[in-house]
């Protein structure tokens, strides 16, 4: 196949998804029934036929993310340069757990790190590597920001420091950050939840206050988290101000910039973003509004030592430290044997060059502010505040998943229900998709009305 065939089979795809339905209508019974009545693996099978069935599983019993009318959770169209990367990474499979065995794959992820690595205001000198997603990038802050906290907690874990440690973070953080404090072992009550104002974003007297009553009681703080675009109404916390705070503290401070930190290289956006700059890591994933596939998130670090502490190993059966500036990546994050994941985002770039990349992403801004207009407009009531594409509303009467199910079953969009605070249910819309148009939001909400 060549790069024409993919390009061809990427567009028509994209048609016939776009012209189709969003939402699928079946059971657990029926795929399963489907898949033991044609595949007990006891004989081989023509590839082509195989691979004929699977995309029609896929493009029946699927829920269309790269669908334009596709409101959902960060799950983006993809970019045909993504495509063709993940083809030739399959095709090559390198193996980047050292540089030695993959120097051209390992190489070019560290150029596209660094060019991102500088959007975000950090010096050359910092570290960075690829994820699966973004809770690996969030745990790799956590267990680098204890080994630099607490330095004997690499040898002799937890048990060892003389105060348990507490993590702070806004109740509108992402949630892996309660399955990564089980995971390394500090649990589940190290996690201290600080209350956020009217707009969702943390309260800064309310973490100083938290902080000193903790120290007061014993306990050993170590690390403030930072949402820049929180999954549930895209909430940009204060970055500078936690900055300061951090630095006057004494704290590490991480920016879990998941979703909202590809905004850095938008003109339009990256100011909203101040203060990223100031963070001892950044979480971003490429897999969101990068619009490449998943998985690809990306861990950002400004102090090496730390970094190659955190993650420090030897062993007898990996080549030796490859001679001069490069690091190994086994060495250096919580992987070791992985998949060349950079290389979606490197083509993606280098085909539509920073310009392209803007243009994405103001376009999908443009889309949410033109959804928030078209609600007002048709009675509708906004209740989020964020320049990001993401839109929570609500209207009077209104029972969100009766009016899901509709909106699911007339294939009208898909979109998602979302509790802020203490509040009833609402509905949550993110434009996730470089082909939204205007067109498609406008229809969207006046089909909507027909259901109220």
């Amino acid at each position: 196949m060549t790069f024409d065939d993919v390009r061809s089979a990427v567009a028509k795809l994209e048609a016939q998804i776009a012209s189709g339905p969003i939402v699928p209508t079946v059971t657990p019974d029926e795929i399963r029934c489907h898949l033991a009545a044609r595949y007990d693996f006891t004989r081989p099978l023509d590839l082509d036929d195989v691979g004929a069935d699977v995309e029609r599983m896929l493009r029946t019993w699927q829920v269309h993310v790269t669908h334009p009318r596709y409101f959902g959770l960060f799950n983006p169209s993809v970019t045909l340069a993504s495509v063709v990367a993940d083809t030739l990474v399959a095709m090559y499979n390198p193996q980047l757990a050292t540089w030695r065995t993959s120097p051209a794959a390992n190489e070019i992820e560290r150029h596209t790190l660094a060019w991102l690595t500088g959007k975000f205001g950090f010096p050359a000198s910092a570290v960075a590597s690829f994820t699966n997603g973004g809770a690996e990038a969030n745990l790799s802050a956590v267990i680098v920001a204890l080994t630099r906290s607490f330095p004997e907690y690499g040898d002799d874990g937890l048990r060892r420091l003389g105060a348990a440690p507490a993590i702070y973070l806004s109740d509108q953080a992402h949630h892996s950050f309660d399955k990564i404090a089980h995971m390394t072992g500090l649990g589940r009550r190290a996690m201290r939840t600080v209350a956020t104002d009217r707009d969702l974003k943390m309260d800064l007297d309310e973490l100083a206050r938290r902080v000193a009553e903790d120290r007061r009681h014993g306990f050993a703080p170590f690390m403030v988290v930072g949402t820049a675009g929180t999954t549930a109404a895209g909430v940009i916390d204060p970055l500078a101000d936690l900055a300061s705070f951090c630095r006057s503290q004494g704290l590490w401070f991480h920016v879990d910039a998941a979703w909202g930190g590809a905004a850095i290289i938008s003109p339009r956006l990256r100011g909203h973003l101040g203060g990223i700059e100031a963070a001892d890591s950044i979480t971003c994933d490429a897999h969101k509004w990068f619009s490449v596939p998943m998985g690809a998130g990306m861990f950002f670090c400004r102090h090496p030592d730390a970094v190659g502490e955190a993650f420090r190993v030897e062993t007898s059966y990996m080549p030796g430290k490859t001679a001069g500036p490069v690091l190994d990546p086994y060495t250096t994050s919580v992987q070791w044997s992985r998949r060349f994941i950079g290389l979606k985002l490197f083509l993606a770039l280098a085909q539509r060059g920073e310009s392209g990349y803007v243009e994405i992403i103001e376009h999908e801004a443009r889309m949410g502010d033109v959804l928030r207009e078209s609600l007002r407009r048709e009675g509708w009531r906004v209740v989020n505040t964020t320049p990001l594409p993401l839109v929570c509303f609500t209207r009077d009467g209104l029972v969100t998943a009766k009016f899901l199910a509709a909106l699911y079953d007339r294939q009208i969009a898909w979109m998602s229900e979302v509790r802020l605070g203490n509040g009833a249910p609402v509905l949550r819309a993110c434009i996730t998709s470089l082909r939204t148009t205007e067109s498609d939001i406008e229809w969207v909400v006046r089909e909507m009305g027909r259901l109220v």
